[in-house]
Formats: structure tokens, sequence, C-alpha cells
């Protein structure tokens, strides 16, 4: 009886795909989680705490975004329920948009204007000045010191 030894086998490499889908639907786990704490965060704050809702004006929003707190807290605000609702759409899209080229034109347009709203929320986060300097005192808030 002869004895053979097999050779090697030569290994191939293992495609490493990103399952995507699982990783939305990760994500969609754990910002919603989020997005409930930061939302009712956001009611608490606003509505229960001082003088509640009348007292929600520009000079509240302008005090609020002058806080780096609250700055990052509405940007992740922000950036956590605009990237949940497109991967929604896009979902939504998946499931009912059966045509290749349409389903690829919708998604795309979902991702585009989640981004452009990402952009212009974090815009205003960062650059809102309630009290611009050398504006004309008749045209800012009243509890600005120009006024």
């Amino acid at each position: 009886m002869a004895m053979t030894i097999d050779a090697p086998r030569a290994k191939t490499p293992a495609k490493k795909n990103t399952n995507w889908e699982k990783w939305g639907w990760i994500y969609m786990r754990v910002s919603g989680v989020l997005l409930v704490v930061l939302v009712f965060g956001h009611l608490f704050s606003n509505l229960m705490i001082g003088d509640g809702i009348s007292a929600i004006d520009f000079g509240f929003v302008g005090g609020k975004l002058a806080n780096p707190f609250w700055m990052v807290w509405d940007l992740l605000l922000l950036w956590l329920a605009l990237i949940h609702g497109a991967n929604g759409m896009r979902t939504i899209v998946n499931d009912y948009v059966t045509r290749p080229r349409l389903n690829k034109v919708l998604r795309t347009l979902v991702w585009l204007s989640a981004a452009l709203l990402i952009l212009l929320g974090t815009l205003v986060i960062f650059t809102f000045e309630p009290c611009p300097p050398g504006a004309d005192p008749a045209l800012v808030a009243s509890f600005c010191a120009t006024r």
C-alpha cells in the first residue's frame, strides 16, 4: 500500500465584504435608543425647567446655543436623527422600488438630501450669533449689549 502525501491546498483569500444591511440594522437600534434620550432630554430642558413653553423665544435659543454642552447635544440630535431617518428611507426604497436604476437614483437623493441638511444644520449650530457685532441696535434682540 503506497502512501501519498497530499500537497497543501493553496488558500484562497476570503472575500471581505462589509455587510451594510447588518450595520444599518445595528445603527437603527443604537441611534433609536440614543435619540429617545436626546429628544426627551431636549423636551424636558425646554418645557419643564424654568418657565416652560412661555420662556421659549429667540433669547432662549440664543442662550442655549451659546453653551457648548447644548451645542453638542443639538449636534448629536441633528446628526443621529437625520442619518436614522435617511437609513429608514433607504430601507423603504429597497423594499418597494424594484427597478434597479430608479432604486439607485432614489437612494442617492435620500443620502444627498440628508447630507445637505446635516451640513446646513451643523453650520447653524456653530455659526449662530444672536448679537452680531456692528449690527443696527434696532434690529438685534433686546438682550444684546449693543441695544
